[in-house]
Parts: structure tokens; C-alpha cells; sequence
């Protein structure tokens, strides 16, 4: 029965924390690419809503949203890779999954090597 409580152990706290971190970060990410997903309509809609009132844009001026969309989205996924990285190095093992506590019982991560000439691990998080 011991064995069924361990993800509460006090020294998987740090860990728990990066997890809840990087699946945050995954989640805005997503949010983030699917804004840019629907950029150009709300673009096309912001253009006919303009065009009933013929505004025009001032000399000189163009849209910077979608450049900063980019940056965010690349932000994100700088963020989300070092997050990765980061909960790989807190892991106690490789290829096997370790109990950890989420907030609603016990989750699972794990990281499992990639073949390859690359050598790598890929994050697996089970809630």
C-alpha cells in the first residue's frame, strides 16, 4: 500500500512543480497557435468592418500583429523546450515512469530515448 502513496513524497515537490509548469506552457502554446490560426479572419473581418467606414491606414504604418504573434509563439516554444529539458534532469530514472501528484492523485511522467543518431529523450506526462 506504501508504494501507492509514494508521488506524495516532500522530494518529488520540485519536480510536480516543473511538470505543472511545462504543461502550462504547453497549454499556451496551443492557445497561442491557434490564435494564428485564426488571425486571418478576424484580420478579414477588421478589414470589412474598416472598409464600411473607409478608414485608411496612416502613410507608413503596417501591421505588426502578425510579427508578434511570431515572437510569442517562438517565445513559447523556447520556454516550453527548456521546461522539457528541465524536467528530463529532475527525473530520478530514464524509461520508466515515476508517480508524481499533480493536484488530483497520482500523474505519471516519464522520458523515453528517441532512436537516432541524435542522442535524446522525449517527455511523456500522463494527468
Amino acid at each position: 500500500m506504501a508504494s501507492n502513496l509514494d508521488y506524495l513524497a516532500p522530494a518529488l515537490e520540485p519536480l510536480e512543480d516543473k511538470v505543472k509548469a511545462y504543461l502550462q506552457a504547453e497549454e499556451a502554446l496551443r492557445k497561442a497557435h491557434q490564435a494564428a490560426v485564426n488571425a486571418p479572419r478576424q484580420a478579414a473581418d477588421r478589414a470589412q468592418a474598416a472598409a464600411a467606414f473607409e478608414q485608411r491606414p496612416a502613410t507608413g504604418s503596417f501591421d505588426q500583429a502578425a510579427d508578434e504573434r511570431q515572437q510569442q509563439r517562438t517565445a513559447l516554444r523556447d520556454d516550453l523546450d527548456r521546461l522539457r529539458e528541465e524536467v528530463i534532469a529532475l527525473l530520478p530514472a530514464r524509461d520508466a515512469w515515476v508517480k508524481v501528484n499533480l493536484g488530483y492523485g497520482p500523474s505519471r511522467v516519464g522520458a523515453w530515448a528517441v532512436p537516432g543518431p541524435p542522442a535524446r529523450y522525449e517527455l511523456r506526462v500522463v494527468h
